[in-house]
């Protein structure tokens, strides 16, 4: 997802106009009851850490019950060479930590629920423990059912007619892949359902227990830095008993920058593929304190605008225009995403802005954006077009502050687009 990462973490990412990546499994962990959550983190930290003091701490009202916690662990240097070392995967990140299972307030947990932190879905983690449990599973995998034409895209697993998982293979093509159909009734689906959809997927979220987890991380498979890759065939070959579990709602990986671009597209759709808000199970983010979006004179279809915002005499159209966003006059915006922005700026510093030539933060007068996410804090000025004109399907331009990834164009973060620029 760079160039979005470039500056944040991945799961610091905003999406749907006002939320972050990481509300998402967060979310569902406050909804499913799950107050003990630690968040380990590497790379381009600091706004995912910023973001989550502001969000998921008592002083908002989030109840955690009891002695739950949230709790960021960075990646830091510990005694032993292995110390010394950034995380080289998910399962070396869990085992660099794997000394605060036995911390004093973890003593009573049995089972581990291990997240990621760059999907879109609405799960009860709950009901993914009680089937683990049920099963008397040492690991259950969460999994999607799959039809012809996206499971080739995704690693596959069988299972048995209990539903343990008995083979695993990664993107499978003709053959190949006809040879991992499975019975998905075994895990749920209706006949007609099952029919459909013939194949399962990892969702990369498991449950361990807790003694197992440690077992494998630090005796069975020391040297192994990936679950989904490594640990998990691995532990199942050698006759753990690994489990799959069936969810079979919306899930979206947001991994890439063509499926970030188009979840976010869908978000403003009607009706959407997913919505965040529900009364039950609401996705919570860091509480802003901002006016409502004001717009003068605008034509808006199929959008999403934000807290902040102010549109005047402009056109959006399947759109997601951001917090603080701004965009001016005869402006026409359509699959764009706006992030938006950290601050205002008032009135008068725009006019002295623009009395000085410069370009004031948000989407000037009379300009063109199709196809495109304009990052925070950006300055595009009057009369640009943003389009990819030339139909470009990768480019690099960090000078100019601008990027294109599977044909999106991409404005880099507080960067300024001069008035009358094309790309």
């Amino acid at each position: 997802m760079y160039p979005l990462t470039k500056s944040r973490a991945k799961p610091a990412v905003p999406i749907g106009g006002a939320y972050r990546l990481i509300d998402v499994p967060m979310s569902n962990c406050l909804n499913s009851g799950i107050s003990k959550v630690y968040i380990l983190t590497q790379f381009n930290s600091a706004s995912l850490n910023r973001h989550l003091a502001r969000t998921y701490n008592f002083g908002n009202g989030i109840m955690y019950g009891g002695n739950g916690f949230v709790e960021v662990l960075a990646a830091t240097q510990t005694p032993g060479q292995g110390g010394k070392e950034w995380f080289q995967g998910t399962a070396d990140a869990v085992r660099q930590y794997s000394w605060l299972f036995n911390d004093v307030k973890n003593k009573d947990v049995e089972d581990i629920v291990i997240l990621a932190g760059d999907h879109l879905y609405r799960m009860d983690y709950m009901k993914f423990v009680e089937a683990h449990r049920e099963s008397n599973a040492d690991i259950t995998v969460g999994t999607l059912p799959l039809d012809e034409v996206r499971a080739s895209d995704f690693g596959l697993m069988k299972i048995d007619s209990s539903g343990r998982i008995v083979e695993f293979t990664e993107k499978p093509k003709g053959d190949a892949l006809q040879a991992m159909k499975v019975d998905t009734t075994i895990l749920g689906l209706t006949a007609a359902e099952a029919e459909a959809k013939p194949f399962i997927a990892s969702m990369g979220i498991y449950v361990f227990k807790k003694s197992m987890l440690v077992k494998f991380l630090d005796d069975d498979y020391p040297e192994d830095n990936d679950f989904g890759g490594e640990i998990i065939p691995k532990a199942s070959a050698d006759g753990a008993r690994v489990q799959a579990y069936l969810f079979n709602d919306y899930w979206e990986d947001i991994g890439t920058m063509k499926s970030f671009f188009e979840a976010n597209l869908a978000l403003a759709k009607d009706p959407p593929n997913f919505e965040f808000y529900n009364a039950e199970a609401p996705i919570y983010t860091s509480p802003r304190f901002l006016p409502p979006a004001k717009i003068e004179r605008c034509h808006v279809k199929d959008s999403i605008i934000s807290h902040g915002a102010a549109l005047a005499d402009c056109s959006v159209e399947e759109s997601i225009v951001g917090l603080r966003s701004r965009v001016e006059a005869g402006t026409k915006i359509k699959r764009t995403m706006i992030i938006g922005a950290d601050f205002y700026e008032s009135e008068e510093k725009r006019k002295a802005i623009l009395a000085a030539g410069g370009v004031p933060v948000g989407i000037g007068e009379n300009t063109i954006i199709e196809n495109a996410i304009i990052d925070k804090n950006a300055r595009v000025g009057k009369n640009c077009v943003i389009t990819n004109k030339d139909n470009i399907e990768d480019l690099a331009d960090e000078e100019r502050g601008v990027f294109i990834r599977n044909g999106i164009v991409t404005i880099l973060r507080n960067c300024t687009i001069p008035d009358g620029t094309v790309i």
